[in-house]
């Protein structure tokens, strides 16, 4: 197993002594340093010259599974699954790894021929509480506080939401979305979660199919989207979904950016529809500098930093053991790709 994305080497010494039958090859000489927890491109001023590159090509070449993308790049993970007929699994750092395997245009043989996962999962926490603090924010009139503060302006009392009182819908229960609906249930708010299995979900009150999202948002107070980015999930929560939804509803978006209809976002967020939107991630990254989502004051940006944490290395690293045990047995992997849906 090679490393191919930035680990330091107390996770390395980890990772072994969970699972010492693997051989984990690194040459941190030729990884850039990472400049903060989840860091897995590491720093960007970081330059290889050309020899380093043949070596650092030579040993991901010589991998039967690759801790991370090389560089964290499709490109790079192409060339190397043609490069290396050996190569057996990677393991993406990213909770929604599908996207870089699909951007890396691979033939079909060669997505038969290899294992995908991705660190879904370790990222739950970290997001679960930025969901809470997007729709505490919303309840609490954020812009408003912010605005009069700014203006020094002492007005009269108003009142204020209680997510108590709230009902919110979670579009998407999947790891994080199931994090989500315990939390927010444990604060009394009566949780709606979207489901194609219609399984029961802990803290989760009522279950609507993805199929009748346009009617279950008719009487929600806020909208948390955790959704992956696929074809499928494309623009699903578009303009006649923000439509349908209570007016001034909070929207809380930290899956991927293309499941939200942005144009349609920004409309819903021009007259009001839309009553706040705390979000973490965007159709297009970086948000581009014209974007009127940033000067909206209904709108929080964080860019796309929400599921950080200093936990989230040894997370990963963990995860990898448990999978790397799995491997070696021929068991079921944690988190594999669907190669058709790249989720």
């Amino acid at each position: 197993m090679v490393a191919s994305t930035p680990i330091s080497e107390d996770l390395i010494e980890r990772i072994v002594a969970r699972e010492p039958r693997i051989d984990f090859i690194r040459d941190q000489s030729l990884l850039p340093p990472q400049r903060f927890a989840g860091d897995h491109a590491g720093d960007p001023a970081f330059r290889r010259t050309a020899d380093q590159q043949r070596q650092f090509e030579q040993l991901v070449d010589s991998a039967q599974a690759l801790y991370g993308l090389p560089d964290e790049q499709p490109a790079a993970l192409r060339r190397t699954v043609r490069s290396n007929p050996n190569l057996l699994w990677v393991h993406t750092m990213a909770a929604g790894g599908g996207g870089q395997i699909k951007a890396a245009e691979l033939e079909e043989d060669e997505l038969n021929r290899i294992t995908f996962t991705t660190s879904a999962g370790v990222h739950a926490e970290p997001l679960a509480e930025y969901a809470l603090f997007g729709l505490l924010a919303g309840a609490k009139t954020l812009p408003r506080l912010l605005r009069q503060q700014r203006e020094r302006k002492w007005t009269d009392r108003w009142e204020m939401g209680l997510l108590s009182q709230q009902r919110i819908l979670l579009v998407g229960l999947g790891g994080i979305g199931r994090v989500i609906a315990r939390k927010l249930a444990a604060l009394g708010v009566t949780v709606v979660g979207t489901s194609r299995s219609g399984e029961p979900v802990e803290g989760v009150a009522e279950l609507v199919h993805p199929d009748d999202l346009v009617d279950a948002v008719r009487d929600v107070d806020g909208i948390v989207v955790s959704l992956p980015g696929t074809a499928a999930t494309e623009n699903m929560v578009n303009a006649k979904v923000l439509r349908a939804a209570k007016p001034g509803f909070t929207l809380v978006s930290l899956g991927r950016g293309t499941v939200i209809d942005e144009p349609a976002l920004i409309d819903a967020l021009r007259d009001g529809q839309v009553g706040f939107a705390a979000l973490d991630v965007f159709a297009a990254e970086p948000l581009a500098p014209e974007s009127p989502l940033w000067s909206d004051e209904k709108v929080l940006i964080s860019p796309h930093t929400a599921a950080l944490n200093s936990a989230e290395d040894r997370l990963i690293a963990d995860l990898f053991a448990e999978n790397a045990t799995r491997f070696l047995d021929g068991s079921p992997m944690r988190n594999r790709v669907d190669t058709v849906e790249f989720y």
